[in-house]
């Protein structure tokens, strides 16, 4: 009889490979984990991942605000990565990375591994209008100057972005954490909804991994963070909707797409956003919306609260087996084939 692993091998579904499902049984050895202050509580969850502690370091400020960091263990020569998302306050904890890069480097470090599970400015990755600034490029320069060999990074808002760094990126996609949930709610009749123009290729991947259909929203920005719904390109009578896109900030997207897609006849609506930024009333404005859940994953921290309809899946498996692979020299992409 055949088994479902080779029954979705036919579809071309993407499973999650073996060394994420089973609890690791050995640590990693040599190499060295350290964490600024963005999102400590996924960097212990990596830590555990791999069996190895969070190496020992302050990330603290003086009176005036500058950052100080001390590394308070041996690392010359070792393989060094530092966990750090450039969450809000992104300004913050961009610098805190830079400054801990250095502080490694200066300490002899064999080599420096930059892991920013949410890497901000990339939504600046080119020139819309006159006299603007590219800030993605810009912040790749920084970190590419501060001493940073290779970049570990979670889902980009755009790929091209990768091409920005004249060093290695090792882009992981969490698309795998979502269809493990997904997939175990047994849903029928599903339909994929892309919010923009943008996310049609990365929604066009997961439809095909969960074996849905696709559906594409014709949405326009009269201006910056404000989303105006004109079209939905597919249809969505008597579906379930999930609407998948890299990150949920306002919500105005999410929010004016549901409602959208209701109005066509749409029965369940889901939304998986890789990244919840959560800017202003966001929470507030999905709580009323017309999504039922809203998956995210906690490569930014969740503000303390009630969850309501936000559930939050861990990517630190993933993360974390990329980080054993790229200590040891094994393939990062077969995790994705």
């Amino acid at each position: 009889m055949e088994t479902e692993e080779a029954a979705d091998e036919k579809k071309g579904i993407l499973r999650r490979p073996k060394e994420l499902l089973e609890p690791v049984t050995r640590p990693v050895l040599g190499l060295k984990l350290f964490s600024c202050n963005a999102n400590r509580p996924l960097a212990d969850k990596i830590a555990e991942v791999l069996g190895v502690p969070l190496g020992r370091a302050d990330v603290e400020r003086f009176a005036d605000g500058e950052i100080n960091v001390h590394v308070k263990e041996n690392v010359r020569g070792r393989d060094c990565y530092v966990i750090q998302p450039t969450c809000r306050p992104v300004n913050e904890h961009l610098m805190e990375l830079l400054v801990m890069v250095d502080a490694l480097r200066r300490a002899s470090a064999g080599r420096i591994t930059a892991v920013i599970p949410y890497f901000g400015y990339a939504r600046a990755d080119r020139k819309t209008q006159p006299r603007v600034p590219i800030s993605a490029k810009l912040v790749a320069n920084l970190i590419t100057q501060a001493g940073v060999q290779r970049i570990i990074t979670v889902d980009l808002h755009a790929g091209q972005i990768q091409g920005f760094f004249d060093i290695p990126v090792d882009h992981l996609i969490a698309a795998p954490v979502f269809l493990d949930h997904l997939r175990k709610k047994n849903l029928k009749d599903v339909v994929c909804v892309s919010p923009d123009v943008g996310g049609v290729e990365r929604a066009r991947a997961f439809a095909k991994r969960l074996s849905a259909g696709l559906v594409i929203i014709d949405k326009r920005r009269p201006k910056p963070n404000v989303a105006s719904v004109y079209n939905v390109i597919g249809d969505v009578a008597g579906k379930v909707a999930v609407l998948f896109d890299d990150m949920v900030d306002t919500g105005g997207t999410l929010t004016k797409v549901a409602s959208k897609i209701r109005e066509q006849g749409a029965v369940k609506i889901l939304a998986a956003c890789v990244h919840g930024v959560f800017s202003g009333n966001a929470r507030d404005m999905l709580e009323q919306s017309e999504i039922e859940e809203i998956l995210i994953t906690d490569t930014i921290p969740l503000p303390p609260g009630p969850a309501g309809k936000i559930t939050q899946l861990t990517i630190a498996p993933l993360v974390g087996e990329a980080i054993r692979r790229n200590h040891c020299g094994e393939s990062i992409s077969e995790l994705f084939v």
